[in-house]
This record gives C-alpha cells, structure tokens and sequence, in this order.
C-alpha cells in the first residue's frame, strides 16, 4: 500500500501525492491519487503486514521493533491479532547484502539472501554464515540462503536488492516477474552504468513497473560490512522520494547498534556513494606511494568538491554531501584498511598493475568501473573533475602514477572556491 508523503497530518486525514518518477522533473496531476494516513504507534511486523491489506485498512507510522531492539516496548492494538512472521528477501549474497540480512534478522525479521553462488547459499542456511566474504562471522539462524530468485522473493513483505551495480540491470530484469507489489524495495548497491551513465535508480525505473517506482528506497553511508556483521555502532542514511517509505524502512532497520537517517534527495545519497569509491582509489595510491596525512586530506577535500559538482549537476542538493552518503562514506572509504578501493589504490601505487591487484581480490571493487562512468559523466555533463579524471588515466590508458600525481600538482593556480 502506498505511504502518504506527510507524516505530519491528523490521523484518519488523506494526502495526495503524485506517483511521479524521481528523475522526471515533473509531477503530472493526472497521476495523483490519494493514500490514508497510518497510524502513529504500532511494530514493524504489523506495519508492513498493512501493506498487503486493503487500502481502507491503517498501516503504521510510529513503528516499534521486536524484543531486544531499540524502542521494543511500544504497542498497538494491530499487534493484539496474530500477525505471521515477517519475511525479507535480500538479492546478493555479497558481504553487504549479507550484513544487511543480519541486520534485519536481528529484528526480528526472517530473511532469505538469494545469491548466483550455490556454495554460499548453502552455507547461509547449514552454517549460518557466509565463508566467501564475511568468514569466521556468524549469522542469525533466521537467515538462509537460495539460488532460486522466485523463491528467495516468494512472501517477502521487504527486497533488498545489494547486487554489485554492474550486474544490477540484469539481476533485477530477472527479478522483475516475481517482484512482490506494494512492497518496498531497498537498493544498496552503489554505482553509475558504464553503457547508459544511469544511477542505480534510473536503472531500476528502466527494468522495473511504473507502480514498483514509488516503492524504491536508496541505503548508503558508512558502513563496513564486516563491523557491521560485529555490532559496531554505525550511522547510514536511507533516500526515497517518498517519505513514508524512507520512514518505514528507518524504523525496520534501526537498532541499538545500526542508525538510519532518512532523507529525500535520492540524487545526492546515490551519487556520493558511487564517487567517494573513485577518490578512495586515489588515496590509496597515495598511500602506497609513501606519501602522508598531509595528501590524503588533500585528496578527500579536492575528491569532495569534485563530487559536488558533478553530484549537482545531476539534481543533488550540496548539503546531502556534507552527510553520511558523502563526506562520511569518503572519509571511510579512504581511509579505512577494509576498503577494497583503497586496497587497490594501494597496490597501484606500490607498483602493481591493475589486473595484478585485482587478481588477489575475491570482492568488487566498485571504483574501477565507477572511474570510467565518471569521466564519462562529467565530459559529458560538462563538469572538471581533475582527481577523478587522474584515476581514470591510471586505470584505462596507463598513466604511470607519478606522472599523474605531478600533473595533479602542476595544474593553473585558483581560487578554491568558485562562485560561478
């Protein structure tokens, strides 16, 4: 069921709200239609079992997690009814879409993680963990797996969709026909299409139904997969245009240990999840290279304004940036030693070639593709992005990595700040 955009009306009230395409600039009345308020207190297994209910039904607003989560203690006179065991369906059996799975299990939630990798579906559900990507960590026995996407997606009242975005369009084409309607579908998956340009988001407006568009909610931020599976307090922020769903999946993922921010600037979260992997290659280079804090802090700054322009040219809001899906996921990102696009940054700066440091990784870096759907962006939207651009040089046409930090360093002398 559709969520109405206003939190704030008087319950039992109605708001219209257009069933519009993020992206499309527009929002035709003709498509307007109107939604019922939820109401204000009630958990989140019977908030997202009113979706499959009839319109006239309430659906909740204020939601309480299970026992032994955060805010567990608040009740509703939905709860009072049976109400059957709520089931998520993550697509990706990766370290993230893992993470995400014990998350959500954690709440109370039964989860299937659906991967192409019959090993690890195996595991999830016989040794409650993933040996490939996350080993030696220990998973809810409320998580299993399958390679079997119609069945992984069968009841799922939440899809989480953590596919590595170069295989997003194709998994989720796949996907599509077993979809379940009215249900929120959260992308993780951080990246920009090397053919089309796309962001995740237009990429799943593109494979997916008009009436799934409303439904799509964007996760990003700083997060590890591997703390995250260790209870390691963490803050992430979840984008939709509409807010209810960026609401609802607030309270289903929040606990004592996992804090999701909402926001409605889809734009900005994805773009500032998908950038901040290229400036991290950057840093690892320098890094590998010998040099200080003194350069990284450089890069991230410089990698920051970059990502600005280029996000804003694409309808982002700047102060997104200043958040968790841009200076907080780049400063992670380029700085932590569980980063994969650092980690390759660092071997190429330590000499290595590309397809040698990416040889001895079991994980995708998404950064390396990222770099080519960068520099395409920007020559294409008409955007000076010179770190971002370096790394495309180093990666694609063998620019040695001295050169390119000296060019960096030898460009015209400016004003940091550029008021036009």
């Amino acid at each position: 069921m559709p969520m109405a955009s206003n939190p704030e009306a008087e319950p039992g009230t109605s708001s219209t709200i257009d069933a519009h395409s993020p992206h499309s600039g527009h929002r035709p009345s003709h498509r307007a239609v109107r939604y019922p308020h939820l109401p204000q207190t009630c958990s989140t297994r019977a908030a997202f079992a009113a979706l499959a209910m009839p319109r006239t039904v309430a659906a909740p607003s204020d939601i309480a997690r299970p026992a032994g989560s955060r805010g567990a203690g608040r009740t509703c006179q939905a709860e009072e009814a049976e109400v059957p065991e709520m089931r998520a369906a993550v697509i990706g059996g990766g370290s993230w879409g893992t993470a995400l799975a014990s998350v959500l299990a954690g709440n109370g939630w039964d989860v299937v993680v659906w991967s192409h990798d019959p090993e690890v579906a195996v595991a999830l559900g016989e040794r409650h963990e993933n040996p490939k990507y996350l080993p030696g960590l220990p998973l809810p026995p409320s998580v299993r797996g399958s390679t079997d996407l119609a069945e992984a997606l069968s009841g799922a009242e939440l899809v989480v969709a953590a596919s590595p975005s170069h295989v997003t369009r194709e998994v989720m084409e796949r996907a599509a026909p077993a979809l379940p309607r009215a249900t929120p579908i959260v992308c993780a998956s951080k990246g920009i299409e090397n053919e089309t340009l796309l962001t995740m988001s237009e990429v799943l407006e593109e494979v997916l139904p008009p009436e799934m568009h409303p439904y799509l909610a964007f996760l990003s931020g700083p997060s590890f997969a591997r703390e995250t599976m260790k209870r390691m307090p963490t803050a992430v922020v979840v984008a939709a245009t509409w807010e209810r769903i960026a609401r609802q999946v607030q309270r289903v993922f929040s606990s004592d240990y996992f804090r999701v921010y909402t926001s409605n600037d889809v734009a900005g979260v994805e773009l500032g999840g998908s950038l901040k992997n290229v400036c991290a290659i950057a840093a690892g280079i320098a890094d590998g290279m010998g040099f200080g804090h003194n350069t990284r802090a450089a890069i991230i700054t410089r990698g920051l304004a970059e990502l600005v322009r280029l996000a804003v040219k694409k309808g982002a809001n700047p102060i997104t940036l200043s958040g968790l899906a841009g200076m907080g996921d780049l400063v992670l990102t380029c700085t932590g030693d569980l980063s994969r696009n650092r980690t390759v940054g660092l071997g190429l700066g330590r000499g290595q070639t590309l397809q040698e440091v990416l040889a001895g990784m079991t994980q995708v870096a998404e950064g390396v593709r990222t770099a080519k759907s960068a520099h395409d962006l920007a020559g294409k939207l008409q955007v000076e992005i010179p770190l971002h651009h370096a790394v495309y040089c180093i990666l694609y046409e063998g620019l040695p990595v001295r050169q390119a930090m000296s060019q960096l360093l030898s460009r015209e002398l400016k004003s940091e700040f550029s008021l036009h």
